[in-house]
């Protein structure tokens, strides 16, 4: 793909990124892309420059109520009528069409969301993965044969059977922090059940949804199957979450937010999914391996600048290694270099915007005036765009703000422990609303598997943090969510299970 200059922050991106930018982008409505019926619309800004990049319809809950009823048409007409290998063959078609732009989509997730570059493609490369997977999974969706009833085959033979059914139509709403790529493993096994969709991008991250739009369109899926609504939350999300043609909702952000969407789809007890907050915590053991740790546990806080719900913010350091951890963390801040992800030299981005960097500072501001210590960071750089260096905060108290809240940020909390009881220390990692990630760092097996069975987490990893992929299903216990969003799990959230007697 050729490139020419443009002008973000002195970098190149490709004439197909410049040339999706410089359009006009509408909402996504039975096949059709339009402007909002109130005629409103939003801006997509470069985090890393503070440039404007593109502007884009804004729909409330009248537009929902379009794309809603599109998609309840088409579940109702030709989407169900298509076979399961052909709905696999329009997956796998989306999937080289995405393998095809993939440069375009790492550009417009640096851009839109701030990321570095080597995370953006790693994340579209993810989805076409992700494509394949569902693909490949449809032909796998089947029941099983059972017991019949005694009553009917007290004077008769029967056969009693399964079927796996969609759910029907489901409203997606996406986070900020990874747009695509949570976008994607939400879409691709929705759309391998044989649901059609909804989605409502975040506000602050739009343009990869409506890129992903065009190519479901190119793909051949029919109109009113994908629809796309951009817009605020409080309005086109809240519309969504309580629209009574919408049998799901699957939600990723907040755990205030996820409340707010339980309540509404009490309506019509619609089903919901939830991918909510994390606190995760991360036990380093005094006979971690501390060279392995020091990049391990870095990486576990400071992976997309923190901006991820499994992020190891909550670190509980044992004495004896306390002081040699707490100085090759810092050290290893040296390995990140701030700067525009368009640059590969740089791996580490800005935050979202100006009021998250604030609050993410405002933070660390409270943790010092409760009594915790500075080690590194803690200040915004005197330059265009939200960037907030990884920072490091020793004598934390556990009954600290920093230490209990998601701060969604680069900001890592260490408090010093002594205890080597496996159930005391199980009981400090538990002790948080949050229940989503988690690692052990040790070189004993013992004591690993015996404290990963003791933390209340939907993941717990060793001597390693955050260990997802397509295949491996991930959710949170407590207030970080319910059900598992990836692998076969991930499917099975979309589908609803009929049983079926049979007198013969």
């Amino acid at each position: 793909m050729s490139r020419e200059a443009t002008p973000f922050d002195g970098h190149s991106v490709s004439a197909a990124t410049r040339s999706f930018l410089s359009e006009r982008h509408g909402l996504l409505i039975g096949g059709q892309w339009r402007p909002s019926l109130s005629g409103a619309t939003l801006d997509s800004h470069d985090p890393a420059t503070e440039l404007h990049l593109a502007t884009v319809a804004s729909g409330g809950a009248a537009d929902i109520d379009m794309a809603v009823t599109a998609a309840h048409r088409a579940f109702t007409g030709p989407w169900s009528r298509l076979k399961a290998r052909e709905r696999a063959g329009l997956l796998v078609r989306l999937a080289r069409l995405l393998e095809r732009d993939a440069e375009m989509f790492t550009e417009l997730e640096i851009l839109d969301n701030g990321m570095p570059r080597f995370i953006a493609g790693l994340t579209v490369s993810n989805c076409v993965e992700m494509f394949d997977y569902y693909a490949s999974a449809i032909l796998r969706i089947e029941g099983v044969t059972t017991t019949p009833p005694p009553h009917v085959t007290a004077d008769a033979e029967a056969l009693t059977y399964t079927l796996r059914e969609p759910v029907g139509v489901v409203g997606l709403i996406v986070p900020w922090n990874v747009p695509v790529s949570t976008l994607t493993l939400k879409l691709a096994p929705a759309l391998a059940a044989g649901c059609t969709v909804v989605v409502k991008p975040a506000e602050e991250t739009p343009l990869s949804a409506i890129a992903l739009g065009r190519l479901i369109q190119e793909a051949g899926f029919p109109d009113g199957v994908v629809n796309i609504v951009n817009g605020p939350g409080e309005s086109a999300g809240a519309a969504l979450s309580t629209h009574a043609l919408i049998d799901k909702i699957s939600f990723t952000g907040s755990t205030e937010v996820g409340r707010k969407i339980v309540q509404a789809a009490a309506g019509n007890l619609k089903k919901v999914s939830l991918e909510l907050g994390g606190k995760s915590p991360v036990v380093v053991m005094p006979d971690a391996d501390l060279e392995l740790a020091g990049s391990g546990v870095s990486m576990a806080t400071f992976f997309l600048q923190g901006q991820n719900c499994m992020a190891g913010t909550r670190i509980f350091a044992h004495a004896s290694i306390h002081d040699e951890l707490v100085a090759r963390l810092e050290a290893f801040t040296g390995f990140f270099t701030l700067g525009h992800g368009l640059d590969p030299a740089n791996n580490f981005g800005p935050l979202i915007g100006g009021a998250h960097a604030g609050r993410v500072l405002g933070h660390v501001d409270r943790a010092l005036n409760d009594g915790a210590t500075l080690v590194t960071g803690g200040a915004k750089l005197d330059r265009p765009g939200h960037f907030v260096p990884p920072t490091i905060l020793t004598d934390v108290r556990t009954d600290m703000a920093v230490f209990r809240d998601e701060i969604f940020g680069p900001v890592m909390a260490i408090h010093r422990f002594e205890t080597e009881d496996l159930e005391q220390i199980a009981a400090m990692a538990n002790d948080s609303v949050y229940g989503l990630s988690g690692s052990v760092w040790t070189r004993s097996l013992s004591t690993a598997h015996k404290l990963v069975s003791r933390i209340r987490s939907g993941q717990v990893s060793i001597n390693c943090h955050g260990a997802i992929a397509t295949n491996i299903p991930f959710g949170g216990y407590k207030q970080s969510g319910w059900g598992r969003e990836f692998g076969r799990e991930g499917l099975d959230a979309y589908l609803e299970t009929k049983a079926v007697t049979a007198r013969l």
